[in-house]
């Protein structure tokens, strides 16, 4: 822990006779005499009407901004931006959304030092600004809590915004109805919150919460809960309650609370972005953390939730049983989890658990450690010829652990979704989606919309997809995302032809397509890039950015 020092930055900023003109632009927003003596916590909010997932944070900022008010802090609300990968999904805007996370670090960070904020509560709700909001804690290391928006309530007949794409699938394959189409579009939805199953939202903050950086059961209430308003108020408190003792995200952030999360995140069944934002979280807060990592803590940790996408049920059903603490108790009291880690909290992981009770007899929302639905990560780090620095594949086991194909190659995630739904895709194919990484996307795009349509179209036990693009939270099948290094930097991938033999096997952990080394090179020495012309933020995104397997940064200590 840190010297205590509550107000060691805006003491700066408001103290002695030089800085009076600050003061009176302070005094001009609310403040009074008394607040001057106070620490000052940043509130910062995602909130925005582009989104379902933020559409309700600034209310929630509110809260927040009270509870800190309350516990003798001085709040100062701000905002940052947000993009929807709901409604940007299979779209040229799509490569703006991994883009946005650096763009969300870079504001809070911006704002947070720019006017000296003593600490710190981020309130994020989808899937970018969540991972963007602890990277911008984890570079700043002043004191901070991170809460969690909400996930939100399930659409009538049990839908959500996968039950949307996968009927686009549907109807091409001629199975739902124009009327069906319609219907679920109207009513998928139903009000504020994120996506509703284990998509990336609801991973990230089980994440952040078993990192140590929210309050006990932030990640698991519903956006619109009077428990969630309750969390926020005690957010703005316990920042606080942390600066007063000296506690900062760097005595938070250890190596040992990085494999909590990875832990958790595993036993869950959590998205595939969740390696992408944790080696992100990870780098800005100085932690070394590899691909390697998630393969070692993965082959102890197994998958016990069964949650959308592959599984049966929606984030509210596991809300409405006690959320992750249950399961984050029973991993500890297995060896599972390192109880000594420090969280918001001000107590040991092991002390928030000590009074959790277990789930209620007779739920099958989260299976017992000798019933799992797969005995070790579904998250499986694979390696080989056509992934030299590694990729991502999701397996929860339903899918088979072995897949072989020939290569169905398209250079953009329009190409193969035009293919997929115009029948040009077969069983038996691997489809390659190449292009799509961080730097030739440039964006790192999700390819939901591929995925989707491969289910819908009856598809999903029969084709592979791998890509250097990645996937979203809601993507199942036997999909490889992550592919490294990507096209555009002269990966492997760039290279696969059409009838290429491409083995995936999740039991060796290999990814491999059917060329020896002197036909690979010859490949290489003759491939050429593609360039692809795009806006200004792309283009600076794209000379700065990381491989993938490094997190996809713009500013790595690596």
């Amino acid at each position: 822990m840190s010297d205590n020092d509550p107000r060691e930055h805006s003491r700066i900023v408001v103290d002695g006779v030089t800085r009076a003109p600050s003061r009176a632009m302070l005094r001009a927003v609310g403040f009074l005499d008394e607040d001057f003596g106070k620490p000052q916590i940043g509130v910062a909010s995602t909130w925005s009407e582009v989104t379902p997932c933020n559409v309700h944070i600034d209310a929630l900022a509110r809260e927040a901004a009270a509870g800190a008010d309350a516990a003798g802090g001085k709040s100062l609300v701000f905002n940052t931006i947000t993009v929807s990968d709901g409604i940007s999904m299979g779209t040229p805007g799509m490569r703006y959304s991994l883009v946005s996370r650096e763009v969300i670090a870079d504001s809070i960070e911006t704002v947070v030092e720019a006017e000296g904020l003593d600490g710190l509560v981020a309130i994020g709700g989808c899937d970018k600004n969540m991972p963007g909001c602890m990277m911008a804690i984890a570079r700043m290391d002043r004191p901070a809590v991170f809460v969690y928006g909400g996930t939100i309530r399930p659409g009538p007949g049990h839908t959500d915004i996968i039950s949307v794409f996968e009927a686009v699938g549907g109807h091409a394959r001629g199975d739902v109805s124009d009327a069906a189409l319609l219907e679920v579009e109207r009513k998928a939805i139903p009000g504020p919150g994120s996506c509703g199953g284990m998509y990336t939202a609801n991973t990230m903050a089980s994440a952040i919460e078993a990192l140590g950086m929210s309050l006990p059961n932030s990640s698991a209430q519903e956006a619109v809960a009077e428990a969630k308003r309750a969390d926020c108020r005690r957010a703005g408190a316990a920042v606080v309650g942390l600066l007063a003792r000296g506690i900062r995200p760097s005595d938070i952030l250890s190596r040992e609370a990085f494999e909590n999360a990875i832990a958790v995140t595993v036993a869950l069944g959590g998205s595939t972005n969740a390696v992408l934002h944790l080696l992100a979280i990870a780098d800005a807060a100085g932690i070394e953390l590899s691909l390697n990592d998630f393969a070692r803590v993965g082959a102890r940790v197994p998958v016990l939730a069964d949650l959308r996408p592959s599984g049966r049920y929606l984030m509210s059903e596991l809300v409405a049983i006690g959320g992750i603490r249950p399961l984050m108790k029973t991993l500890l009291d297995a060896g599972l989890l390192h109880g000594g880690c420090l969280t918001v909290s001000g107590r040991s992981l092991a002390e928030d658990l000590a009074e959790v009770a277990p789930y209620p007899t007779g739920q099958d929302v989260v299976r017992p450690l000798d019933n799992p639905i797969k005995r070790e990560s579904h998250l499986v780090i694979l390696y080989g010829n056509l992934a030299p620095a590694g990729a991502v594949a999701k397996i929860t086991g339903k899918e088979g652990d072995r897949f072989e194909g020939r290569a169905r190659v398209f250079h953009s995630e329009e190409q193969a979704l035009e293919a997929i739904l115009g029948d040009g895709v077969a069983a038996g194919d691997v489809i390659v989606i190449r292009y799509e990484g961080p730097r030739g996307g440039p964006g790192m795009r999700e390819m939901l919309s591929p995925t989707s349509a491969i289910v819908g179209k009856g598809l999903g036990d029969s084709v592979a997809l791998i890509t250097d693009g990645r996937f979203s939270g809601g993507s199942h099948g036997f999909v490889v995302g992550h592919v490294a290094p990507e096209a555009a930097a002269g990966g492997p991938i760039a290279v696969i032809e059409d009838g290429d033999r491409i083995v995936i096997d999740a039991t060796e952990r290999r990814i491999d397509v059917d060329l020896d080394d002197e036909a690979m090179k010859r490949r290489l020495a003759a491939w050429r890039p593609e360039v692809r012309d795009a806006g200004c933020v792309l283009r600076k995104y794209a000379r700065l950015v990381s491989c993938a397997s490094k997190g996809a940064v713009t500013d790595s200590r690596g």
